[in-house]
């Protein structure tokens, strides 16, 4: 990685290393090749074509499809001190007169446009006149005519490259094998990039499910272990969202609700306040969290079933995207599964696609019905392979299973028996022994497997399907109205080849114990962490800003463990960059530490590098010298921009010091100077 790279990694971002991944993109952007990156969500997409663009000459121009994030990309790299812009529709006229006196002057870094732009005959021109060097596109699966974000005037990127001849560098955080190939096509043509698709892996997050045993209760539990964290509940109905965020308001909780049927201004408000609130609990629909980059959401609760691995991957994502820990818990039941499979057969796909949709439900039934650790199974389902996590409910209790050998192939005898044209609940009664017309009208109390299943209960056996449907051995089939069709998966315990083991817990569907409160620091630290809280709030208040633009949990988490009382100490906690430690460092020392000594303005430029040690040394060795040798001559003394200027210079030599400090002061100060520089 170039050593400028390297230095803006720490001074302007606040870090002393890259998270996994990001180096070989940042390099391989630096140096101006064509790239398209997959990486996780929270994987640190933005800094992998934020850094480079202060690395590379020229203006880098960022296509995204999200007003409210690049609004809030644009404000944090502001306050880290790079001259980025925007221009989209939610701009003040203010604003947007702001960044074109920017692009004519030659002082931006940055400029983010939303893809409508480009739809402008004169979009082309302004960019190239504005000196543009390289182009990045966030969220580039919105290229892809088959996905549900397509956006159309992405497919305008690619003559924008072509055009303006520069390098272009795409990322995603979903794309298939198939996705891949159409971004590659339509964004760069036959420049074929350099891809890298980084692993899926989020190992901050705690990953937990649990069986819906009154869930309303289950989630107020859930929150209350983690009060005054910032969280998510997603939601499967709007009605259902409002109901919740009220509960969580009784419990003590803020909370607010957000569905695709509020009015627009009233969604803005929910998003302000959640980007800005410290704390607050969102019930939501999936319409939330697209373009919501806070970073610091410590927990994400579904209290229904997602509807596929990838929407739960999705989802549980906006966690921990500070890299601190986080958590999850998603709530799942019958009820579930059938309104899920409701979704999947009344759409208007056709039969095989809404199969391959039932088998994708069944992978995420077997990710809640999982036997081993559940982030094998996540990443299995990916195709990656890993050890198992020790950071999910599983690896923390692994769960009771029993062979259940017999009762799966009772249940496929039934199926079977029945030629595949019921679904679950009546495979239920014939094993059972029921007597129900529906039985009594197709002679299916003469099939041997009629009555066969009488040790189990019909809840019992309605978890024993479910589970079968979750190591994907049947599947609804659309074309026989939800019938269960088995999988090739399944002949072989049919046949007596191959055993199978269940969760018995799920089967008893016992009742999970009281929450364990997990705090986010240690009991004597909470205190400061609150008031360390209160003061960025003050701060991002007067910004109008969310509060993490000032600092993020993470940052205020290990100041109030770490407790800095210096501004060098300061400098060494992870995102407090030099521009921040400039603007905010005194403030948090006093809330650290009280009153703090006052400290020139440029020796706080040089807190947290080497230089300011040196300039310490110096001032100190001029303190000593101030009235000479031997303490009778006229006092003297460098200004602090000399002394700046002096620690960060390579002088060797008097002559080198007399053009910093001038003849008369090297004459006094110049040996003990060298002595130290040389040291």
């Amino acid at each position: 990685m170039p050593d400028g790279a390297a230095t803006l990694l720490q001074s302007v971002f606040g870090f002393d290393a890259f998270r996994p991944g990001q180096e070989e993109i940042v390099d391989a952007v630096v140096a101006g090749q064509n790239v398209l990156a997959i990486m996780p969500t929270g994987g640190g997409k933005s800094l992998c074509f934020q850094l480079p663009a202060l690395v590379r000459p020229g203006l880098t121009v960022v296509i995204s499809p999200l007003i409210a994030l690049m609004r809030d990309q644009v404000r944090g790299l502001r306050e880290a001190g790079v001259n980025a812009g925007a221009l989209t529709s939610g701009n003040t006229q203010e604003e947007t007169d702001a960044v074109w006196a920017e692009l004519e002057r030659g002082d931006l870094q940055l400029l983010y446009i939303a893809p409508e732009r480009l739809a402008s005959s004169g979009t082309t021109h302004m960019l190239r006149r504005a000196g543009v060097s390289f182009i990045a596109v966030d969220e580039a699966h919105c290229v892809s005519q088959w996905g549900h974000d397509f956006r159309p005037d992405y497919l305008r990127i690619g003559d924008l490259r072509a055009d303006l001849d520069v390098p272009l560098a795409a990322f995603t955080a979903t794309a298939d094998a198939e996705t891949r190939d159409e971004i590659v096509q339509k964004l760069f043509g036959d420049q074929a990039p350099e891809i890298f698709l980084r692993g899926f892996d989020r190992p901050n997050i705690h990953l937990a499910f649990a069986a819906k045993d009154s869930p309303r209760r289950q989630i107020l539990e859930f929150a209350a272990a983690r009060k005054g964290q910032s969280g998510i509940v997603y939601c499967g109905t709007r009605a259902r969202t409002e109901v919740l965020a009220q509960a969580l308001r009784e419990a003590g909780h803020g909370a607010i609700h957000y569905h695709g049927g509020m009015e627009a201004d009233a969604r803005r408000e929910a998003e302000r306040r959640f980007q800005q609130e410290d704390g607050l609990i969102v019930a939501a629909t999936v319409a939330f969290g697209m373009g919501i980059d806070k970073p610091d959401i410590r927990w994400v609760a579904h209290s229904d079933l997602p509807k596929s691995i990838e929407s739960y991957y999705q989802e549980i994502g906006r966690a921990g995207r500070d890299g601190a820990p986080a958590e999850t818990l998603t709530l799942f039941g019958a009820q579930d599964v059938g309104f899920r499979r409701q979704q999947i057969d009344e759409g208007l796909a056709p039969p095989e696609r809404r199969m391959a949709d039932h088998g994708r439900l069944n992978a995420l039934l077997g990710l809640a019905e999982a036997l081993v650790c559940r982030r094998q199974q996540l990443l299995g389902y990916f195709g990656e392979t890993h050890a198992p996590c020790g950071h999910c409910d599983l690896c923390d209790t692994p769960p009771e299973t029993f062979d259940a050998t017999t009762a799966v192939r009772m249940a496929l005898s039934a199926a079977l028996r029945t030629e595949e044209w019921f679904g679950a609940g009546h495979l239920i009664d014939i094993l059972m022994g029921a007597k129900t017309d529906k039985i009594a009208q197709r002679g299916h109390e003469s099939l041997p497997t009629y009555g066969v299943g009488k040790e189990y209960s019909k809840n019992q056996w309605q978890a024993i399907f479910r589970q079968m449907m979750g190591h994907d051995l049947i599947r609804p089939n659309p074309e026989r109205h939800g019938a269960l069709t088995m999988t090739q998966a399944a002949r072989p315990i049919l046949r007596g080849e191959a055993a199978i083991t269940l969760r018995r817990d799920t089967i008893k569907a016992a009742r999970a114990s009281g929450p364990r409160v997990r705090q986010m620091v240690s009991e004597e630290d909470a205190p400061l962490l609150s008031a360390l809280k209160a003061k960025r709030r003050f701060f991002a208040e007067q910004l109008n800003a969310p509060a993490y633009v000032v600092f993020n949990d993470k940052s205020l988490i290990e100041m109030a463990e770490g407790k800095p009382q210096t501004l060098d100490q300061m400098a060494k906690i992870g995102g407090v960059g030099a521009k921040k430690l400039e603007k905010y460092g005194r403030a948090f020392l006093e809330v650290i530490a009280g009153a703090q000594e006052d400290v020139h303005p440029m020796r706080r430029k040089l807190a947290g590098r080497s230089e300011g040690e040196v300039y310490d040394r110096l001032m100190a060795a001029q303190s000593d010298l101030s009235r000479g040798p031997h303490g009778s001559d006229k006092p003297m003394s460098c200004s602090a921009s000399e002394l700046a200027k002096v620690a960060k210079s390579r002088a060797t030599d008097v002559a080198g010091l007399e053009r910093i400090i001038g003849e008369r002061h090297a004459e006094r100060f110049g040996a003990a100077f060298l002595e130290i520089l040389q040291e």
